[in-house]
């Protein structure tokens, strides 16, 4: 199996005053120019540092860009309303020549509520409120008609192509969502072996719901130091079946990742 390697853009810092606009630029297109697949944005409304907003963050990266793959690391669905998020996600389709990969979570709790109560949104329903828009947002995102939780009826245009759905989150929840909505899973720093486990799970739930098992992406643990042995654990990932591996953030910055990144894409 091919396993396409893919890295997080500089969307954070915990220096207000650093230049991370500009980072967002320079990272996109040295991850093109390395042959990496893709680069993720992360999301929140108010987290534990300052960040970016992720479908701008991603619309620059698209605009310097002309192959790689463009993702939501993940975006929080529940966070928007639905309709305004297909009408971001379709946009995104359509400047990026439809590059995008469609992550979706539901939040980490070492963030808190702030961001969800600044929105409007609730923190103890967004669960059920990803389902609901995962369940309308093919037909919002392609232009067909929807009707949404509330009842409201609505037609966006223009319709763009649904990008792949990849869930994220390591809880029996998450991972039944991905089998019942989504053409991916993400996890979080997994094993091989527990990426084998998962893949097995996850293959039996898409059954029950007439669906192929969800593809595994994998935000990576810590990597040996030598390109040569990470590729080495990344070929386990490989053959426990996942068919992505998302190289976390150096904290020596995002150049040091990058560069970590392109020689490793050379040893792969």
């Amino acid at each position: 199996m091919t396993l396409h390697l893919g890295a997080i853009l500089p969307t954070s810092s915990p220096d207000p005053a650093h230049p991370i606009l500009g980072d967002v630029r320079a990272a996109a297109r040295f991850a093109e120019q390395a042959g990496l697949e893709s680069v993720w944005s992360t999301d929140h409304l108010v987290a534990s540092a300052p960040i970016l907003d992720s479908t701008v963050t991603l619309a620059t990266a698209a605009a310097v860009t002309d192959r790689l793959r463009i993702g939501y690391g993940v975006l929080l669905l529940a966070l928007r309303p639905a309709a305004w998020a297909a009408k971001q996600i379709g946009a995104l389709q359509y400047v990026s020549g439809n590059r995008l990969l469609l992550g979706v979570g539901t939040g980490n709790p070492a963030h808190g509520d702030i961001g969800w109560r600044a929105a409007g949104a609730s923190f103890p329903e967004r669960g059920a409120r990803t389902d609901e828009a995962l369940r309308v947002l093919p037909d919002l995102v392609a232009g067909k008609p929807a009707t949404l939780a509330d009842g409201v009826a609505v037609t966006l245009s223009p319709g763009a192509t649904m990008p792949p759905v990849l869930v994220a989150g390591d809880g029996p929840r998450a991972r039944r969502r991905a089998a019942e909505f989504a053409d991916g899973w993400i996890t979080i720093g997994a094993s091989p072996a527990d990426v084998a486990a998962s893949a097995r799970e996850l293959s039996t739930l898409a059954q029950t719901f007439g669906r192929n098992a969800p593809a595994i992406t994998v935000v990576a643990p810590p990597l040996a130091a030598a390109p040569r042995q990470a590729a080495d654990q990344l070929a386990e990932y490989a053959a426990s079946g996942a068919e992505r591996v998302i190289l976390a953030p150096s904290p020596a910055g995002w150049e040091a990742s990058y560069e970590f990144a392109a020689e490793l894409q050379l040893a792969l």
